[in-house]
């Protein structure tokens, strides 16, 4: 049994569950956008101390709206790790008027790069490698740079199915962290069955990655409403669980927990305790509150500082 204490309006919580869940959630992360924060009086009453923010940059988001979130997620005493899409991205000049807002304006020491949900690039970037190579992020001094991973791949790097290109930049990527002083870490895309993630996280080791996972995991939500995110980020093959829930009547109209895929991927962490994956990443898809409480009533807690993790 654990106890933990929030701040504010947030009284102490008492779970009783699994050990191995609780140690498994221990220093999870959370995902926002502007317009979902919005959503929330005060985080504080919502998330452990210490616990790591990323915030998420759609295309058309202005970065006052960006910059503005992370300020206000800072203040109430949370890290910040704000999304930098390479694609949408336009220059240089841009990416460091980006990152001298987030430091200036908002105290952000850490960033997570990624090529970005978009077709056509913007301007001259098109990758995270890109982004890393400016060497604008070390000059900044930033502290923690985090790089997207793919447990089911991503075809809009790899159009035939494969993980040729998402390999070769795994090893781009890990070649940089052995030359910066930054930590680095993968965060991954979210899915839904663990033994595809089990494969690939012990595949990305065997090739000599030993950049730590940080896996995503997609909150609680409705079934209707998650089969539309995954089927729209390209989720694959772990897709055919919720399908396969869709299929039973008597659990279409309940609400989608994480329960079984976090209860294996904590059971293969236990029996395996070297095993890459360090983190959970939630993808709050059915609301931060829903995702929050849940995190909450399952033994979800952080420690200080979370930028050692």
């Amino acid at each position: 049994m654990a106890l933990f204490s929030f701040t504010k309006k947030q009284e102490k919580v008492e779970t009783a569950g699994n050990p191995q869940v609780e140690a498994f959630l221990k220093d999870y992360s959370i995902e926002v956008m502007p317009r979902t924060a919005e959503k929330v009086e005060d985080f504080r009453e919502l998330l452990p101390a210490g616990t790591r923010v990323y915030v998420a940059h759609i295309e058309g988001t202005p970065i006052e709206d960006m910059v503005r979130t992370a300020k206000r997620i800072s203040d109430e005493g949370f890290p910040v790790m704000p999304h930098f899409p390479a694609r949408i991205i336009n220059d240089e000049a841009t990416l460091a008027d980006w990152i001298a807002r987030y430091q200036g304006e908002a105290g952000v020491e850490q960033a997570l790069m990624l090529a970005g949900g978009v077709d056509k690039p913007h301007g001259d970037f098109h990758s995270s490698m890109q982004l890393l190579e400016t060497g604008l992020f070390d000059k900044a001094g930033f502290k923690r740079l985090h790089v997207a991973g793919h447990p089911e791949g991503n075809k809009d790097i790899d159009p035939d199915g494969g993980y040729k290109n998402v390999n070769d930049a795994l090893e781009w990527k890990q070649k940089f962290s052995e030359r910066t002083d930054a930590k680095m870490a993968l965060a991954t895309q979210f899915a839904f069955d663990a033994q595809p993630i089990i494969r690939w996280a012990n595949g990305v080791k065997n090739a000599g990655i030993d950049l730590p996972i940080h896996i995503g995991i997609a909150g609680p939500a409705k079934l209707q409403t998650l089969i539309k995110f995954a089927i729209a980020c390209g989720v694959g093959p772990s897709l055919k669980v919720l399908q396969k829930r869709a299929m039973d009547v008597s659990k279409l109209l309940l609400p989608y927990e994480p329960t079984d895929v976090l209860t294996e991927l904590a059971a293969h962490k236990a029996a395996n305790p070297d095993f890459n994956i360090t983190h959970v990443h939630f993808f709050p898809l059915g609301g931060i509150k829903t995702n929050a409480n849940w995190a909450i009533n399952n033994g979800g807690t952080s420690t200080v500082p979370v930028s050692q993790a």
